[in-house]
Formats: structure tokens, sequence, C-alpha cells
């Protein structure tokens, strides 16, 4: 029976939803452990108001469904278990996949900062982290050592640089920035008026209005080889204008120009790639011979052919001409770094 609280509650609110199950943990472990636990006892153990145990039991018991009795004669609480079914212990955590995932990250993040002037600041949450993934009967080593992110490929950014893009991002300023365009090998000079940050795939970027284009651009931040804050104040881009910039396309090079590829996975492949979501507005389509067509929209041909091209001869790009082109040559080039003898040993 209790096995379906974790279904039952929603862990949407923040800091004091999850007081409250912490304290539900403990009302659980008592009642568990005790044959009655009186009202004082309880209070005592949760260091709680009347009120607010008044509160959790009745959560308990008319919401999540706890078999939770007075027992008149006894002067206190007990589990009244179903006849047919003996009561059974809280799951160890109320997370969902999202959440783990969400308080794992928090916690990775935490711990890659160096010592600053944020220490006294942060003691505090990691210490409010640790306590969530400690919810329950797990201590947070074991979550640790059972729960683990892999975040190969992260792509580290100097402090000082994310410290003032951050600051202008919220103080609505202005950057110059010296910027390394990679694609095109050329460093160039850039005045912004910062408007997000985003976090892509192992790195952090600059989501801003760029004077040199007169548009919105995206800026890898470890790329950014200078950057100075200025006094004058940042432009307003209209949200919607961003949340399209952003959302349009596969990967980070968003656009306004929105076109569709097409993919056919190999059956092999098609198993794993039906499970991914390469973007919200996907399309994809199980066809008779066991293979997985997919289709999804982009406004920029690099990041989706660096994408098809790790997925190698178990996929085929169908649509457009042009991505199909570009990975073939890609393809082709790669065969003939092999078959030319450059490699070493």
């Amino acid at each position: 029976m209790l096995a379906l609280w974790a279904q039952q509650l929603s862990l949407s609110h923040a800091a004091d939803t999850m007081d409250r199950t912490e304290r539900f943990y403990r009302i659980d472990a008592l009642l568990q452990s005790q044959r009655v636990v009186t009202f004082e006892r309880l209070q005592e153990a949760l260091q709680v108001s009347r009120a607010t145990l008044r509160r959790d039991l009745a959560y308990l018991r008319d919401r999540l469904g706890a078999p939770i009795v007075w027992d008149r004669q006894a002067r206190g609480y007990r589990y009244q278990p179903d006849a047919h079914e003996p009561v059974q212990p809280l799951p160890g955590l109320w997370f969902n996949a999202q959440e783990a995932h969400a308080l794992l990250l928090m916690q990775a993040l935490l711990e890659q900062l160096q010592p600053t002037l944020l220490k006294p600041h942060i003691e505090p949450l990691r210490a409010r982290l640790r306590a969530l993934l400690e919810t329950g009967q797990h201590a947070a080593e074991d979550v640790q050592r059972r729960v683990r992110l892999l975040t190969a490929g992260q792509r580290p950014v100097p402090q000082a640089h994310f410290e003032l893009v951050a600051s202008a991002v919220l103080q609505r300023r202005q950057l110059e920035l010296h910027y390394y365009v990679r694609a095109r090998d050329e460093h160039s000079q850039r005045r912004v008026c910062p408007q997000m940050l985003l976090y892509h795939r192992g790195g952090w970027y600059l989501l801003a209005w760029c004077h040199l284009r007169q548009g919105l651009r995206s800026f890898a931040l470890e790329a950014i080889e200078q950057v100075q804050l200025l006094d004058a104040p940042a432009c307003e881009v209209e949200p919607a204008e961003l949340e399209a910039f952003i959302g349009q396309g596969y990967g980070i090079f968003s656009g306004t120009q929105v076109r569709w590829a097409q993919l056919r996975f190999a059956p092999e492949r098609a198993r794993w790639v039906a499970c991914e979501t390469w973007h919200p507005r996907q399309q994809q389509r199980w066809c008779d011979d066991g293979t997985l067509q997919l289709r999804v929209p982009y406004t920029d041909l690099r990041e989706l052919a660096m994408e098809v091209l790790r997925h190698g001869a178990q996929v085929e790009v169908e649509q457009p001409a042009e991505l199909r082109a570009l990975v073939a040559e890609e393809l082709r080039a790669a065969l003939r770094r092999y078959d030319g003898g450059h490699g070493t040993g």
C-alpha cells in the first residue's frame, strides 16, 4: 500500500516540500519501529509545532493513504495494516529521473567550484543538497556511489570570464568580446548585448544581440579570449524572439530559417535512436524493414551533421541534399585519411 505513496507525492514545491518529505520519512520510521508512538514523541523527534505535526499526519492519512490510526487505549498513533497486505516501508528516494538528474548535476557543479568569495554562501547550499540526497534511509555517500553522472566532453570556462559574462547578463550591460570563431579559424571583436546564458552538451553559451551581425548570436564561453564589461546598457530582445531563436532547430546553432532533415537509421541503431529526443518537434516513423525514419527541424547544418556522423554507417541522410552531400564528403575524407596511411604505429 505505502509503496504507492511516491507516485502520489509531488515534489514541485521547493525547500518547503522537501522539508515535509523528510518529516514523512521520520514519521514512517517511528511508526514502523514502534508499536505505538505518542504525539509528544513525534513532535520531539520532528521539532515542529503541534499544528504542523497535525497537518503532516492528516496529509499522510488522507492524501497518501497511510493507514495511521489513533489508539485511544495506548494514547498514541500506530499503523493499522490491511489484513491482506502488510504495511510496507516508504521507498528510499522520492525523486523521478529528471529530479535525480537535476540534484546530481547541481552537486557536480558545486564540487567543481574552487575556493572563492562565494564559499560562505555555497556551503549552506551544499549542505542543503546533501540533505535532499540523504532523504529517507540512504546516506548521501551511498547515493553518490550508487547513482552517478558521467560528464565527459565538458569544456571548462575561465572563471573570470564566466563571472563577467554572468554579471553582464544580470546587470543588463553590454560586453566587448574578443572571440575565436573555430569554424572559420578566425579572431573577431564583437560588441554584444547579453540576453541569456545557456548550458548545452557540456558547454556554456552566451545568447546575445551582436552589433556586428545585427542579430542574435550564440557565443561559446570557452572560445572567448578577452571580455570587458561596459557601462552602456544592453538592449532588450523580446522573450518570444529569444525563445524562437533557441528552440526552432536542432542544436545550439540557431537561426530564423527553419528547414527539415530526414534521416533513416538501420534496425540495430534504430532501437536506440527511437528512445532519444533530438528536438521537441521531431517526427519519427517505423518502416516495414525495421528501419526508423526520423525528421528533425534545423537552422544550421553544422551540429546536425556532427550528430549524424556519430552514427557512422548506421544512418543515411535522405533529405536535404546539402546535408547528404556534406555528410558524404566527410565520410569520403575520413576514408581517404585512413587509406592514405597517415596513422602512426
